[in-house]
């Protein structure tokens, strides 16, 4: 049986490179070669804390990752691919010897065509980004959603949020940052810290931080019927004062993981160049040195967002 490497998950803050044996293919897998995967700063990090609450399909050891770009070596008749493509893979779950609740930072994967999609070879490391972006876009899609006037955080997802906002030729929006060394970068839209922004009557805000303990602040913020969109993975439990919110008559909505249409609609907005990529992969480290760049990717405020290169591997 076919083994690659793989960056393995044992407990929290436990984490090296080893190797896993692949799962045989089937007629509609593809097997990918991963030129590079990303490192979530949210549901990834709450696992290598720790921390991260009771869900379905989570445990010991893990392969990490749902942002992979790479090249198919093989595909079976029915996977819809063939050799040569790029494609984006969210994860896998073709280890014998790990769960596969994520499963993309791995040299090599097996994984049913149809969870992949199509890219352009010429995205590089900025390939692995198309889950976020999705993410982005499935928050602010659908019937009766409102782009955001404020955007919580200007990390990747804040980032993305804005521009699929100015992108949608909606008014800029304003995003708040507390942390000086990611208030640059904005393209097109103004980054403020909270404290020098007096408006309160915004219609929709939309939180990127995951940061439960910010929701009584952003009730303070919208006005009477607006809505808070909580776009981040929230690993507490989420509470709020009351009364504020009554008076405000506050709407709260949830955005969920992205589907496969938003992965098609973000891939035509890249494609097209209504949304860039540009200046989101702030880190670059070899799989080699995946231990110093987990630490690095969830300790380092300047670092937005941190890329595995497997071509060495």
């Amino acid at each position: 049986m076919e083994t690659t490497e793989a960056v393995i998950l044992k407990g929290p803050r436990d984490l090296a490179l080893g190797a896993l044996t692949l799962a045989e293919p089937g007629p509609g897998d593809i097997v990918v070669d991963i030129a590079h995967s990303g490192i979530s700063t949210g549901t990834e990090k709450l696992f290598w804390t720790g921390e991260m609450p009771p869900f379905p399909g989570m445990g010991y050891p893990l392969v990490p990752g749902y942002e992979a770009a790479g090249e198919v070596m093989e595909a079976g008749p029915e996977s819809g691919f063939k050799p040569g493509d790029h494609v984006f893979a969210p994860g896998a779950a073709c280890y014998r010897e790990a769960k596969g609740l994520f499963g993309g930072a791995a040299r090599r994967l097996v994984t049913a065509g149809a969870r992949a999609t199509r890219i352009d070879s010429g995205l590089g490391a900025e390939g692995a980004l198309l889950a976020l972006a999705a993410t982005a876009r499935h928050a602010m899609a659908g019937m009766r959603n409102a782009p955001p006037d404020l955007i919580v955080g200007h990390g990747v997802l804040g980032r993305l949020l804005a521009r699929l906002t100015v992108a949608a030729g909606a008014p800029a929006p304003t995003v708040w940052e507390i942390n000086p060394d990611r208030a640059s970068g904005a393209l097109g839209y103004e980054v403020l810290n909270p404290e020098a922004d007096p408006r309160r009557d915004y219609e929709s805000i939309y939180d990127a931080t995951g940061d439960a303990s910010l929701l009584n602040t952003l009730i303070g913020r919208i006005a009477k019927g607006g809505e808070i969109v909580l776009a981040g993975f929230y690993p507490a439990p989420i509470s709020f004062a009351f009364p504020p919110a009554f008076m405000k008559e506050a709407r709260f909505r949830i955005a969920a993981e992205w589907n496969a249409d938003d992965l098609k609609a973000t891939r035509a907005l890249i494609e097209s160049g209504a949304l860039s990529l540009a200046g989101l992969v702030t880190h670059r480290r070899p799989a080699s040195a995946a231990a110093e760049a987990y630490e690095t990717a969830f300790g380092d405020p300047a670092c937005l967002k941190m890329i595995l290169d497997w071509r060495a591997a």
